[in-house]
Order: C-alpha cells, then structure tokens, then sequence
C-alpha cells in the first residue's frame, strides 16, 4: 500500500518516502540501506513507529543489551509531534550519539509532552536506540 501522507516525524517528507522505508526495509535483513543512516534518522523513524504502532521495528531498532523481551503499545496513544531539540555525534561515521527531542502526544483527551535524552549506539554499521540519558 502507498501512503502518501504526511510522515509522522514531521520531515516534510511522505511516509513512504521517509520513515515507512524504514519500516518495511528492515525485514530484509542484511540491507544496511534499509536502515537509517544516522541517530536521527533512527530516532525519527522510531517516533513514527510509536505512532504507526509498529512495535516489531522498534523492537529491532532497540539495542540488545536493553532491549525489553516485549513491548506492548497503547492503542489509545496519539502521537502529534517530533520536535528534535538537539543532536550530538550520532552521524554516519560515529560509532555513539545522543538525541534529544520532544514527543506531543494525547492519551484520553489530555495533552502531554515526553522529553526525553535518548542515546545511541551504532554495531556493524547499524543504528540501535540504547537508552535514555541520565
């Protein structure tokens, strides 16, 4: 299916174009050009999982040391904005990189923010989210 729409993350970009590739690419695995190129783009194509509901992507986008056995999402979660406040390293040749941003959401007809510090970790050429900064 082809979704033109507006990518989640807020690029500007179609979905399909941004960071539904990503979504569909990663199944196949081995293609490293399926995979964001940067923390960024990992940390945006992660957002756009969350409001896609695509937790199998983020699953496989979490690095393996703390990477959950599970995750289950909240159907009633609506995501409505990224805002990346910052960016350190995390480009395509660092090895780490730090990703601060904020996620507007809605749960329940109430209107929340999660900022978070997230880090990054890259193996093999590839982009994992790692964990949340202190």
């Amino acid at each position: 299916m082809i979704e033109n729409a507006p990518c989640p993350c807020l690029s500007g970009d179609s979905y399909d174009a941004c960071c539904g590739r990503f979504h569909t690419g990663y199944l196949q695995a081995g293609d490293k050009f399926r995979w964001p190129g940067t923390a960024e783009a990992l940390m945006r194509s992660r957002y756009s999982a969350f409001a896609k509901g695509e937790a199998d992507y983020l699953l496989a986008t979490w690095h393996p040391d703390t990477r959950p056995g599970s995750l289950e999402l909240d159907g009633e979660m609506e995501w409505k904005r990224l805002d990346i406040l910052d960016v350190r390293k995390g480009g395509p040749f660092d090895s780490e990189g730090v990703v601060l941003f904020e996620a507007r959401y809605r749960l329940g007809g109430e209107r929340g923010v999660q900022r978070e510090e997230s880090s990054f970790r890259r193996i093999d050429g590839r982009w994992y989210y790692l964990d949340a900064v202190d």
